[in-house]
């Protein structure tokens, strides 16, 4: 990702790169709407390199306000999407979701390398409160809001109790979700080391692992209340159980074999995380195993059982440069704005009460777990993000309870993951820059995240 810090951009700089930016949606605009059917003989890699130099661009231009890289890479998605210029169709966009496959198998890739054994060592007290805490506050908390505002929310109203029961455990279950790539995407931008960076990174990393169990249970529990069906059976436990255990397996074997091919060999890593991004990622789905907790694994094994750690990581920093960029950028160009329109209302109520909810748990875990004071105070910071993970619920839930029930629960996840996902990274990166942990100098790569010195 671009650059944090570094030499001080002046008038000239932001000016060319302004001019820039107007220029490449100006000339995309003129050819896509003088000239009609263009954009679909423009192709991929027009869209690839239009989404990649407005996000950039965007994204630089924002700088000066605070506001994250993340946030610029969105906002060129958005604009230049099928929903407001149209300067990157429907079809396109499609055609560039494998994009985010490869993305995702590098953020859980880089987020498994960060996470040192005695890093976690260090803070795993205020891990295991916090996964606790938070677990429960959030799920239970946002069950009862969704109960509460059901009256409100058009596929929800004329439920009876029994299914409402089901639909709001859930919303909890998705509330729960947290963003790993809208955190190693700030982390990668701001480079920063010390409380508050080590116990977002490791929270919600580890999280994932709850949250696979989580979600599976939730839906196990909520098909018999919505459909009437029989209770769960023991083949859906059986099933869960293999889903993660595979997972632990798989990335514990790939991860030993990466650590001994860059060991002995060390080159060519670009194609050798082509491969895993794309050939590694279909091979884990067919098998039904979870790629992110796969790859997440197998970062870790590299870390910890292996000195190949800060070269895998670099790596990984080196190619997503790019790919991150693309990532969040098709991502904005997916937000479905009309939908957003509809529902806007019901979602920024539900997400402002996630926010409350999640700061409350946060305040609490933190004095439980007797956290350095930076933490305390901004450790909610960084999981009000929210993105894959929870649209990945939206899907089950929607291919699970074909219907109404579905389709509602569907179109409302997208609307309030929309909103996380445009606030999120820019109240973690507030916090960052407020605690003084962002590193404005311009090293090569980010070491990864050391543990953290003890609160005196």
């Amino acid at each position: 990702m671009s650059g944090h810090g570094g030499a001080k951009k002046g008038f000239a700089t932001r000016a060319v790169q302004l001019l820039a930016l107007v220029t490449s949606f100006g000339v995309l605009f003129a050819l896509t709407h003088l000239t009609p059917g263009v954009e679909s003989r423009l192709g991929t890699m027009m869209a690839i390199g239009f989404l990649v130099l407005a996000g950039t661009l965007l994204s630089e231009l924002l700088e000066p306000l605070g506001l994250p890289h993340l946030s610029g890479y969105l906002l060129a998605g958005i604009v230049g999407g099928p929903h407001v210029l149209h300067l990157v169709d429907h079809h396109t966009v499609e055609q560039l979701s494998p994009v985010n496959v490869l993305a995702l198998a590098l953020i859980a890739l880089a987020g498994g390398v960060e996470l040192k054994i005695e890093t976690l060592r260090s803070v795993a007290k205020s891990l295991a409160f916090a996964s606790l805490i938070q677990t429960f506050v959030v799920l239970l908390g946002m069950g009862t809001v969704f109960l509460l505002l059901s009256r409100f929310i058009p596929f929800a109203k004329d439920l009876e109790l029994r299914p409402l029961l089901g639909v709001a455990l859930l919303w909890g279950a998705l509330c729960v979700t947290r963003s790993p790539s809208a955190c190693m995407g700030i982390l990668s931008q701001t480079r920063a080391k010390g409380p508050l960076a080590t116990f977002s990174l490791g929270f919600i990393m580890l999280s994932d692992v709850v949250v696979v169990i989580m979600v599976a249970t939730a839906v196990m529990l909520a098909r018999p209340l919505i459909t009437g069906a029989s209770a769960t059976s023991i083949e859906d436990l059986y099933g869960l159980g293999h889903h993660l255990l595979g997972s632990f397996s798989m990335g514990t074997t790939l991860g030993l074999a990466l650590a001994i091919y860059l060991r002995l060999v060390g080159s060519q890593l670009v194609l050798v995380l082509l491969a895993l991004g794309f050939g590694v990622t279909a091979g884990l789905k067919y098998v039904h195993v979870d790629p992110l907790l796969t790859f997440l694994t197998a970062g870790f094994v590299v870390q910890n059982l292996s000195n190949q750690g800060p070269k895998l990581l670099h790596a990984v920093e080196q190619m997503g440069s790019v790919v991150f960029v693309l990532f969040f950028a098709t991502a904005g160009a997916h937000l479905d704005v009309p939908l957003l329109k509809q529902a806007w209302a019901i979602a920024l109520a539900l997400c402002g009460m996630r926010v409350v909810f999640t700061f409350l748990a946060a305040r609490l875990s933190s004095r439980l777990a007797n956290d350095p004071p930076v933490v305390r105070k901004w450790g909610w910071s960084s999981l009000v993000s929210q993105a894959g993970l929870a649209l990945g619920l939206g899907v089950v839930v929607k291919n699970s309870f074909p219907g109404p029930v579905g389709e509602g629960f569907g179109s409302l996840v997208i609307a309030a993951v929309a909103i996380n996902e445009m606030v999120g990274p820019v109240l973690f990166k507030m916090a960052l820059d407020k605690t003084g942990e962002s590193d404005r100098s311009e090293p090569a790569a980010r070491p990864s995240l050391q543990p953290p010195a003890p609160a005196h």
